[in-house]
């Protein structure tokens, strides 16, 4: 594994670079932290940004969809932007520029691959599944033939970015701390509901544990 990425002018952190981390550690704990994303591709010389759900395994990230879609076929062999972020807070500091956010964030580059072979395709998606809920993909009815045919699978090595960070408290003019303004941190947090189960459920099927107390971050 890497220990760090490299950085080009496209991914070069110009502004608050003292927040830019380019370590695998920071990056790849920010990545299996939030499985949301959003990946960028071009079609027909226009930029497209879709949401879509992320997962890493070791020097790769993966993500899926329709094998209808139009901006899967776009990525496919092409480069791609995808990037992941976490909101920590609000920053309320003492003017309105210095106003803030306390957050997390990965942006990847690199050219997108179709992982063809339908054995690897079933193993990466069993691998999502069971990577947010252990376990859950074993007791599943198997994928049909035509799940896997309508499901489309893209991978990325994890070789070119960066992952930005900002904690703490705000950062104010020195004259502005005499001012009578409070200042200070709104914590954000995910937080995980009490699932509600499908009212079709079968008597006497029980809630799993990686269900009940499945959690975020």
């Amino acid at each position: 594994m890497a220990d760090s990425l490299p950085v080009t002018d496209r991914s070069r952190l110009r502004r608050s670079h003292q927040r830019g981390h380019f370590d695998r550690e920071t990056i790849d704990a920010i990545l299996d932290a939030q499985p949301l994303c959003s990946v960028g591709y071009v079609m027909d010389g226009k930029p497209y940004v879709t949401p879509t759900l992320q997962w890493r395994e070791g020097d790769h990230v993966y993500w899926h969809g329709s094998s209808a879609s139009r901006a899967l076929r776009a990525g496919k062999e092409a480069e791609v932007c995808l990037s992941v972020s976490i909101l920590d807070g609000f920053v309320m500091a003492r003017s309105g520029m210095h106003h803030s956010v306390n957050s997390r964030s990965v942006t990847l580059f690199g050219t997108a691959f179709k992982v063809e072979d339908p054995d690897e395709k079933l193993a990466k998606l069993a691998r999502f599944v069971n990577g947010l809920f252990p376990g859950r993909y074993d007791g599943l009815r198997p994928d049909h033939e035509q799940d896997l045919k309508a499901t489309m699978v893209l991978g990325m090595k994890i070789e070119e970015g960066s992952a930005k960070v900002r904690t703490g408290q705000p950062s104010d003019e020195d004259e502005d701390y005499a001012l009578p303004i409070w200042a200070g941190v709104i914590p954000v947090q995910t937080v995980v509901g009490e699932p509600i189960p499908d009212p079709r459920n079968l008597d006497g099927v029980e809630m799993p544990a990686h269900i009940r107390d499945f959690r975020m971050g």
